[in-house]
């Protein structure tokens, strides 16, 4: 079964810049102890998401941002 990529290049590409963000509010100790551990995992998943272009919380409600193939 192959799953087809359901976000479109902007959805791609605002979650690899807020991915990126936190990242970077991380690092600079801005987030720190419980948040920036969420930030972390939140943005490990947006930049996952952003570079395999499938959002798994799309999947279930069949819901895509991009064009049908």
């Amino acid at each position: 079964m192959k799953i087809q990529k359901n976000m479109s290049r902007m959805d791609r590409s605002i979650r690899f810049v807020v991915g990126t963000v936190l990242v970077i509010l991380f690092f600079m100790d801005i987030l720190t102890g419980t948040i920036g551990t969420i930030a972390m995992v939140v943005a490990v998943v947006f930049l996952g998401t952003s570079f395999v272009g499938v959002c798994g919380l799309y999947l279930p409600f069949d819901y895509r941002t991009c064009d049908p193939d």
